[in-house]
């Protein structure tokens, strides 16, 4: 695939490209594909220690400001440095020096262990199977350009939609890959689908409504097997302008983590 998310401009520094691009402004990126960018970030940073902890395992992002579509700056340092344990610290910046998000990513060293066999373990069913083909969701939107949610991801809503308030069982696969020559890691498909929770399960009508999430926090369990995704997502809002948005992830043969977002409510 010759288009991808970003493309790197070599020294931290990536431009995006129109298929990072959010749905509420032209100049603006979606929380999706900087989810992902900082994940390859932290990955690079958390493999060159040479130690075992280095596969993700939690994505916590701080949205400080929007990200604009114009270069950016992405640095990880190890701030915890350990055998079992890791920790990358991430930070994107534009070309101003202003730092527009901070993460945090978690990761564990993987080993295998014989459980015991009669573990009362939740029971976790995956959503219906998605579609291999077929059109896709309709789109609203106030222009006709790239972007994320419809260029650089696939979806299939086998519950809900994304026209309809309330809960939602959506399949996403990212359409393109997150830099040009790499694949996508499997952590960096599930951070990339999970930012989608709060605009796919919303209760009220983003007519009528905004709801903007200023984070982001992924659990894994496991990471995914093939490139979708599914969140079973729900949103809950308050009367005193806050929510949460929150979704189970599953791939083709369970769950395998979850996604949480808090959100500021506010009428239009």
């Amino acid at each position: 695939m010759d288009e991808a998310l970003f493309t790197v401009l070599g020294d931290g520094r990536f431009q995006p490209t129109g298929h990072s691009r959010g749905p509420w402004s032209p100049d603006a990126l979606h929380g999706g594909p900087v989810a992902a960018l900082v994940s390859l970030v932290a990955e690079d940073a958390l493999a060159a220690t040479g130690r075992e902890a280095h596969v993700p395992v939690r994505l916590t992002l701080d949205l400080e400001r929007p990200v604009p579509l114009a270069p950016l700056t992405v640095t990880a340092e190890i701030v915890r440095p350990g055998r079992k344990v890791q920790v990358a610290e991430v930070t994107v910046r534009d070309d101003e020096g202003r730092r527009l998000v901070r993460a945090s990513v978690l990761a564990i060293r993987r080993l295998s262990i014989d459980l015991p066999d009669d573990l009362p373990m939740p029971v976790d069913p995956p959503p219906p199977p998605h579609a291999d083909g077929g059109p896709g969701p309709t789109w609203p939107g106030a222009f006709d350009l790239v972007a994320f949610h419809k260029d650089g991801t696939v979806h299939d809503f086998v519950r809900g939609s994304f026209l309809t308030p309330g809960p939602t069982v959506d399949w996403i696969r990212l359409a393109v890959p997150v830099v040009a020559g790499r694949d996508p890691s499997p952590f960096q498909r599930v951070v990339a689908a999970a930012d989608f929770v709060n605009g796919i399960s919303s209760p009220v009508p983003a007519k009528e409504w905004t709801f903007i999430n200023p984070d982001l926090t992924v659990t894994v369990h496991r990471l995914p097997v093939g490139e979708w995704v599914a969140l079973d997502a729900g949103t809950r809002v308050d009367g005193d302008g806050t929510g949460t948005a929150e979704a189970d992830l599953y791939d083709a043969s369970g769950r395998l983590g979850r996604a949480v977002q808090t959100l500021l409510v506010e009428h239009r």
